[in-house]
């Protein structure tokens, strides 16, 4: 059978239609790319010519010939240029600090060897003085104290020295020195006795206070016996030890009695007959000077009220 032969095309579109442009095939693309790369590379130069660009040929010029060593030795000799500017930088901190810390140093040593040497044997004490001691026998109080010998300076017990003080009722204070390396002195201030009570147990030597220093079956010499209204504690007897203490020490060794009902009226009897109205213990330094100057004026009177200083009534 045979196949029917193709209708004809009408020549109006024919003539009209445009003709299409044919697509280049892959390898006829793949050949155009060859050769413009081959182009290029004909139109660039084989090597950098020094007249057309300076710059690169110096740098490539001063790259030839190195070595690793050669960049090695570089990079070390920069670091160590880095390091010594860094030392100079901090050159003047570094010496701050390392005085500071000397300093620091040398007080925590000086501390710690005080310290050390403090509580150890080279400074136990070996001797006790008592300083301040007249009515009392310094001996007899410093064996009390015999138990702080050999004990560090810096251990002395102050709570055991006042306990064996105790036993002491003259002393009224004390205080501790300790004199490196090996002496302790113990400073006491003794009680001022003012006059003695009468009582069945005998005399009791009392101080301003009212303590009881010690007790006796005759009177000590150069004591007043004391009769005051309410007995030591009382306002009348602090009234009482006022005026004692105020007195100078010549009237004080002729004083032989005391007497105060009140607070307004203290009287005085000396050794030689001579009665004091001494009145309160107001102007006591006052009511003294006077007292002096009526006894010079008229040494014969047996009888001075002193009560008004300014004012005397001379008997």
């Amino acid at each position: 059978m045979r196949r029917p032969a193709p209708l004809p095309t009408p020549p109006e579109e024919a003539q009209s239609a445009p003709a299409r442009p044919r697509r280049p095939s892959a390898s006829r693309e793949r050949a155009d790319l060859r050769a413009g790369d081959a182009g290029a590379e004909q139109r660039m130069p084989d090597r950098v010519d020094e007249h057309s660009d300076p710059d690169a040929f110096d740098e490539r010029e001063s790259l030839e010939g190195l070595t690793a060593r050669d960049v090695w030795k570089a990079a070390r000799a920069r670091r160590k240029r880095l390091r010594a500017e860094i030392r100079r930088f901090t050159q003047r901190s570094r010496r701050r600090r390392m005085v500071w810390l000397g300093t620091l140093g040398a007080v925590v040593l000086l501390i710690g060897g005080s310290v050390i040497a403090a509580y150890s044997p080279l400074f136990a004490v070996e001797r006790i003085t008592v300083a301040g001691a007249s009515r009392l026998d310094a001996a007899t109080v410093e064996a009390a104290l015999s138990d702080q010998i050999g004990r560090p300076l810096a251990l002395v017990d102050d709570s055991e020295v006042k306990a064996a003080l105790l036993a002491f009722p003259l002393i009224e204070t004390y205080a501790l020195e300790a004199k490196p390396p090996h002496d302790l002195t113990v400073r006491i201030v003794e009680r001022t006795p003012i006059g003695v009570i009468e009582s069945d147990a005998g005399y009791t030597l009392v101080d301003a206070a009212g303590v009881a220093l010690s007790t006796t079956e005759q009177v000590p010499d150069g004591q007043p016996i004391l009769h005051v209204e309410g007995g030591p504690g009382s306002d009348v007897f602090e009234a009482a030890g006022l005026v004692v203490r105020s007195l100078p020490d010549e009237l004080r060794a002729q004083l032989t009695e005391v007497t105060a009902g009140t607070l307004d009226d203290v009287t005085l009897k000396l050794s030689t007959g001579l009665t004091v109205v001494w009145g309160s213990s107001e102007d006591s330094v006052l009511k003294s000077v006077t007292l002096s100057s009526v006894l010079v004026a008229k040494p014969d009177a047996r009888s001075i009220d002193v009560s008004s200083p300014q004012v005397p009534v001379v008997g």
